[in-house]
């Protein structure tokens, strides 16, 4: 008999996407199915490493509107699928879901901009507060799926030695760090003077071996990070591509970011991660799982978390209040169980 097919739409972003790898890992096990994901491009390299998936289907933005209509194009045009989860519940994604032309399209409780009424039925209770995987578990027991206790994110990324990267530092002794300074928002980023004092006590009091990583934009960031440490640091920055870095991520002893999308796969990983928390909510996109550590000043400004991508008082005062010494001590308390 053949294996039912089934298409998950979740296009952006690199969080959103870990967020679902659960519940689509627990559908394809339980119900045996062969799995296709319509992601954005840029996503997809990610996306190739989940084991539960068997291909990946391109879908650019809309803002490319040629090749987005080509794109739903050739999903009308292919066997249709018999399933589609679209678990972003936007215009667009709807869009795609209706173009696969299967029977039976579910969309999320949260679904908006009219995405509803190209679906054939809703999952799950309209609940904001949970956390972002929690919401996506909906699809799975719509399906008459539970998923297992704890959740597995099934990935496989290559393995990247931290010591093949970064030959100068091989006279640091301690634990590899990985750091992500960046991130989307502006309103997100601890100051990057907090960042280089972390690192600078890093350095200082576990002889750690500490990895800058992001995109080529924020190289010149991450160098003035490197130099304001004046400790040795590897600057990463725009020389690994997305899988590389997760594959560094696997062999680091934890990760200090900032609310982003290395803090998912490292969550994802289960690597423990180190976050300062201002404008956004960690009960909503905080690291998924245990032994992560979240660091919050909730009297530092009234209006936190604001959801806001620039901070509206201007001084980002709800991050600026978590102090290096802060951060780095729950680094290395993240270090010594490992």
């Amino acid at each position: 008999m053949a294996r039912s097919r089934i298409l998950v739409v979740k296009l952006s972003s690199l969080g959103d996407t870990l967020h679902a790898l659960p519940a689509v890992a627990a559908v394809a096990e339980k119900l045996d199915a062969e799995v296709d994901w319509a992601v954005q491009p840029a996503f997809a390299p990610l996306v190739e490493c989940f084991a539960c998936v068997t291909r990946v289907v391109r879908v650019p933005r809309p803002s490319a509107f040629r090749a987005w209509l080509r794109a739903l194009r050739d999903l009308r045009r292919a066997p249709p699928y018999d399933l589609v989860l679209d678990m972003q519940g936007l215009l667009k994604s709807a869009l795609v879901a209706r173009a696969a032309r299967a029977p039976r399209r579910i969309g999320p409780s949260f679904a908006r901009e009219g995405s509803s009424l190209f679906y054939t039925e809703l999952a799950g209770p309209r609940d904001r507060s949970r956390h972002a995987v929690e919401e996506c578990l909906d699809t799975a027991r719509r399906l008459g799926v539970e998923p297992p206790s704890p959740l597995r994110f099934p990935m496989r990324v290559p393995d990247v030695d931290p010591a093949a990267l970064a030959p100068g530092l091989a006279g640091c002794p301690g634990p590899a760090v990985a750091v992500a300074p960046f991130s989307r928002w502006a309103s997100k980023n601890w100051p990057a003077a907090s960042f280089a004092e972390a690192v600078r006590i890093l350095a200082g009091e576990a002889g750690a071996r500490v990895f800058l990583i992001g995109g080529p934009a924020d190289r010149d960031g991450a160098d003035a990070i490197a130099r304001a440490a004046g400790v040795p640091v590897a600057n990463l920055c725009g020389r690994l591509s997305l899988v590389e870095s997760a594959g560094l991520l696997k062999r680091c002893s934890v990760l200090l970011t900032n609310d982003s999308g290395p803090m998912h796969v490292a969550a994802a990983l289960g690597v423990p991660c180190v976050v300062p928390f201002g404008p956004t909510s960690p009960d909503r996109t905080g690291p998924w799982g245990a032994g992560h550590a979240v660091l919050r000043a909730p009297d530092a400004c009234p209006l936190a978390p604001c959801r806001k991508r620039a901070c509206p008082r201007g001084d980002g005062a709800c991050l600026a209040a978590v102090s290096p010494r802060r951060a780095a001590d729950a680094v290395l308390a993240a270090i010594r169980p490992r």
